[in-house]
């Protein structure tokens, strides 16, 4: 599979290393938008382009590339992140995992074995990427059903309606109100509760 025009920020202090990376990738439709010699600016280009790749060297001046991850992870500034090292110490591992990057290569780099390494990354964080997406929208249905059962319980009790009649009552208004029903149970709800201070 060819790069097919994705967008990558490469950050490693030594030009050597982040030249032959471009080349290796460029090589194959991969498009390097930005380039970086710490974790600080990697940041800040992640912050200015959004990329779907970062491929980051562990060791760096002022952030670290276990820091500049962390932060890149944290604020999503980019799809996947790759970080790269000279080290194959079980502790870089940890904290590669700790702070949610997507792959790690271990220097020196050879082309066969990168852009496998980053097509599996980049496919396995598309999928963690849709899970977590899958997931916020269940918590949300949740949330949503808890708070409407809640503001049916309310209306219910005061108005000595059936549970039927509640429900028929929110989603009424918020036909009438262009609101959601969720919305329709939050002012319901604030309403309930001054009225009982």
């Amino acid at each position: 599979m060819e790069g097919n025009g994705i967008r990558v920020v490469i950050a490693d202090d030594e030009p050597i290393t982040r030249m032959d990376i471009k080349e290796m990738l460029e090589s194959v439709g991969y498009e390097v938008i930005s380039e970086a010699a710490d974790g600080f600016d990697a940041v800040e280009a992640c912050k200015k382009y959004h990329p779907e790749l970062v491929i980051m060297d562990i060791k760096m001046p002022l952030l670290d590339g276990i820091a500049a991850a962390r932060i890149i992870n944290e604020e999503m500034l980019a799809d996947t992140v790759i970080v790269l090292t000279a080290y194959s110490e079980k502790n870089f591992v940890e904290q590669a995992k700790a702070v949610g990057a997507d792959g790690y290569l271990v220097k020196p780099i050879e082309e066969r074995a990168l852009i496998p390494s980053i097509e599996l990354a980049m496919a396995r964080s598309a999928e963690m990427k849709r899970l977590r997406i899958d997931m916020k929208k269940v918590t949300e249905r949740l949330e949503n059903r808890v708070l409407i059962e809640k503001a049916k319980g309310r209306i219910m009790a005061e108005n000595n309606m059936t549970e039927q009649e509640a429900y028929d009552y929110i989603r009424k208004l918020s036909l009438e109100k262009a609101l959601s029903m969720r919305r329709v149970a939050e002012i319901i709800m604030v309403r309930s509760e001054e009225k009982q201070i």
